[in-house]
Formats: structure tokens, sequence, C-alpha cells
């Protein structure tokens, strides 16, 4: 009886999704048993529709951006959708110069901080899966430097006195895609 209760519990173990957003909350996996949760006040979230995805929606609040994209299983990627992103964000943003300044890899996250123009920088974080993707961008950083810190309990944010962006925009790749052709169906 445990061989089988210890195959089952991989199995729920393995099911719990990575990310997830519900009742104003939302919930990162950090390791097999734990979430980390950060609470958003006010939000705005909008469904976003197109052939190649199941489910999409950006959600917007004061200090944090996401674009959550479910694509179907015959969808491929033109390219990696976290580079494909900072291409898009630049472009949208009108962005002259930025620098990369940290570029994390924790599990199924990748944490990066970007200076822009020589003055301010943003936050990324990007969740994938193996068949969804989710692109948060963090004005302040405390969502960042919080989730970083679940996994790497030694991290040291360096940019606590570090002006920070406070970008107000209404970018979709999902709401792009048929133009600009992020994704389609793989052959």
């Amino acid at each position: 009886m445990g061989f089988f209760n210890k195959i089952l519990n991989i199995i729920a173990t393995a099911s719990l999704p990575i990310y997830k957003f519900e009742n104003n909350i939302l919930s990162f996996k950090t390791d097999k048993d734990n979430y980390y949760d950060y609470y958003l006040e006010e939000y705005d979230i909008k469904t976003r529709h197109d052939p190649f995805v199941i489910e999409a929606y950006t959600l917007s609040s004061k200090d944090i951006f996401i674009e959550y994209i479910k694509t179907a299983i015959n969808t491929s990627w033109n390219g990696h959708a976290l580079s494909l992103y900072e291409s898009f964000f630049k472009q949208k943003l009108n962005i002259k110069e930025s620098e990369t300044l940290e570029n994390i890899e924790v599990s199924n996250y990748v944490f990066k901080i970007i200076k822009v123009n020589d003055s301010f920088v943003i936050h990324f974080i990007y969740i994938y899966t193996s068949n969804s993707n989710i692109i948060i961008v963090d004005m302040k950083g405390d969502l960042y430097k919080n989730l970083l810190s679940c996994f790497k309990l030694d991290y040291d944010y360096k940019y606590s006195d570090t002006e920070k962006g406070s970008v107000n925009f209404n970018i979709s790749m999902v709401k792009e895609n048929n133009i600009r052709n992020f994704f389609n169906t793989s052959d």
C-alpha cells in the first residue's frame, strides 16, 4: 500500500500548477509543497484571444503587469518566448538602450533585471511549463526579490537604491500575434 501512496503523491505533486491567480492572490510554486503568495489590491484583467491559444490574459495593477499565455498542443513559438517579449516590450515603449544587470534561472523561472535608457530598472519574471508562458513585469521589484529569495535563500538584492521604472502600458503578444507571428501551428 505504501508504494501506491508514494506514486499517487508524486502524481498529485507534479500536477499542482506552478502559477495560479485566484481571489486577488498570485501564487507561485516554490517547491513540491509550498507556494509564495503575492496579494494584489486593485487590478485590471483582459482576456486575450488567438487561434493558437487555449487561454490568455493580461493583468495590470499599479506595480505588476502579467501576460499569461497557454498555447494549444500543436503550437510552437518562433523564438524563445522571453526574448520575443523583451524585444516586443522595448519596441512598444521606444526603449533605445538597455542593459541586463541580472539573469538568474531557477527551476521553471527566469529572473531578469534590465536597466532602461541608463536611468531606471525593470524586473522581469518569466515562468514556463510545457504549454504555458507567464511573463511578469514588476516595477518596484518587491515580487521579484521576495519570490527569488524563496529559491535562493542567500540571494542579495542589490538594487534597493536604484530608480525603478513606472510603466503604464497595454501591450499583448497574443493581441498582436496575427501581425507579428510570435507563435503559430507546428507542422
